[in-house]
């Protein structure tokens, strides 16, 4: 992720701010894994599983594909996309350097703004 924007990198950093997320990360890192194998195998509920799944996909962080199993049924695997991620301070002063205006929503309410 070098030369990464900083929109990519508060996008990036946020989906990897759960818990949650790292352990499904970490657990895609054994292989690629279907739906009801991951939850049962991370100890949480397919939908929350979903959810997290969602948003590393969004990120790029993993992929999704569908394919059938030998019974017919129609299994979503999901694996972790190749990515690299280096944190220093001149790639966040580089990163910083390129937010997008609108991107953010730490910054406090104006004065006299409704």
């Amino acid at each position: 992720m070098g030369g990464v924007s900083g929109d990519r990198l508060v996008e990036v950093l946020a989906t990897l701010a759960s818990p949650h997320r790292l352990r499904v990360l970490a657990a895609l890192t054994g292989g690629r894994a279907y739906v009801s194998q991951l939850a049962r195998d991370l100890g949480i509920s397919r939908a929350l599983l979903q959810v997290h799944l969602k948003k590393l996909e969004r990120a790029g962080l993993v992929t999704a594909h569908l394919e059938l199993s030998g019974d017919g049924k129609a299994l979503k695997y999901y694996e972790v996309a190749p990515f690299s991620l280096q944190l220093t301070p001149d790639v966040v002063a580089a990163a910083a350097a390129t937010l997008s205006p609108a991107g953010d929503g730490d910054a406090p309410p104006k004065k006299g703004t409704s």
